[in-house]
């Protein structure tokens, strides 16, 4: 494990390592011992501080590969790239009252058309209730890029606009390129101009220039190849899509929740409104981009038993996870690259345990710090 003095990274605070954090590296390091993932890093604060930051394993299996490091580890995001990148990019657009939520997706794609698809908005794309169906192998169509958008095209609904939620990359995909197209700019540019740059996310983008910084999540041929992201469809895309494909650091993400936390207040990145607005319910579990914990499941769920119901996150398949609660004021990231073990049923429940598990133990050792500005306490 390794612990880094970031008072000068992100002052409010101290970093410390006293024995409350205990519990929280022996679940990590037990896990890394159970080959759940090679390595993990975990990041722990509130909106003004950081409280706990470790890096834990290596990364990649190989007994000499690096201790991952909060700063400088990047990580493939998987779809955590769908909240820093594009929910973050849309909202900035809406902030600049360039996108209406509730205009027709067709508006700004006209190729978006047919056997219902006019009746999609961009708030159905940001809360899961297009219609589209969960998964499409876009990455199966000839062309490279332009076949795979060409695919997606043809994807037809599986349900009626706005009749129930269903968790799809599609949505995020469409959104990446309602960005390009209100934009007049590439995706990962846009993203680098509108989230990144703002709010100071050095070492966070859609292409890793030195992968010797990379923690692996994809093996091909037998070998690992850091740097190269794990989803199929961001790969046909070229690397740069609105669900996948955006490498990070720990210490990044943490800027990224205290933006959130902070009502956009850090820079001015976001107003208080558009971020109020975007963290309000919207469907079933979903706010606009965001989950939130489900009441009805607290077994399933990777936020724990002791989530508030101000809670808001999300998980990606490599192992990554993201959460934040105004109300508490605390935030929690864990970037790990459990991709590169099985991918069966007892890695996604080991996974789903263990967020669930780090959740609780964030929540028992942060004190809440009741902020009734930002929610009710």
């Amino acid at each position: 494990m390794i612990l880094l003095p970031l008072v000068l990274l992100f002052p409010g605070g101290p970093v410390r390592a006293p024995s409350d954090w205990r519990p929280v590296a022996a679940l990590i390091e037990q896990a890394v011992a159970k080959r759940v993932f090679p390595g993990a890093v975990v990041v722990v604060g509130r909106g003004d501080s950081i409280l706990y930051a470790a890096g834990f394993g290596r990364t990649e299996w190989r007994p000499g590969a690096p201790v991952p490091d909060p700063a400088l580890t990047r990580w493939d995001l998987a779809s955590l790239t769908k909240v820093v990148a594009t929910t973050g990019a849309v909202a900035r657009l809406v902030d600049a009252g360039r996108v209406d939520l509730d205009r027709p997706v067709a508006h700004f794609l006209p190729r978006f058309d047919g056997e219902g698809k006019e009746r999609v908005t961009v708030r159905m794309l940001l809360d899961h209730t297009s219609g589209l169906p969960a998964f499409a192998p876009l990455y199966r169509s000839p062309g490279g890029r332009d076949g795979s958008i060409d695919a997606l095209y043809r994807v037809q609904l599986s349900a009626a606009p706005g009749s129930r939620v269903e968790y799809s990359d599609l949505n995020a995909i469409l959104l990446g390129l309602v960005v390009e197209a209100v934009s007049d700019r590439p995706f990962d540019r846009f993203v680098a101009e509108a989230v990144l740059d703002p709010l100071g996310l050095r070492h966070t983008g859609f292409a890793v220039a030195d992968p010797a910084r990379a923690a692996p999540s994809v093996v091909r041929n037998g070998r690992v190849e850091p740097g190269m992201v794990s989803d199929p469809n961001a790969r046909a895309l070229g690397g740069v899509a609105g669900h996948a494909g955006l490498f990070g650091t720990g210490l990044d993400l943490a800027r990224l929740a205290q933006a959130w936390l902070g009502h956009g207040a850090d820079g001015g990145w976001l107003s208080a409104g558009t971020v109020r607005r975007f963290l309000e319910p919207s469907a079933g579990t979903r706010s606009l981009g965001w989950d939130t914990p489900d009441p009805a499941r607290p077994d399933r769920s990777p936020y724990g038993r002791l989530a508030t119901s101000t809670t808001f996150g999300h998980t990606g398949w490599t192992g990554t996870f993201l959460w934040f609660d105004p109300a508490r004021d605390v935030f929690l990231v864990l970037l790990t690259n459990r991709s590169l073990g099985s991918n069966g049923p007892a890695s996604f429940r080991a996974m789903r345990e263990l967020r669930a598990s780090l959740s609780d133990l964030v929540a028992t050792t942060v004190p809440p710090r009741c902020r009734p500005a930002v929610a009710s306490c």
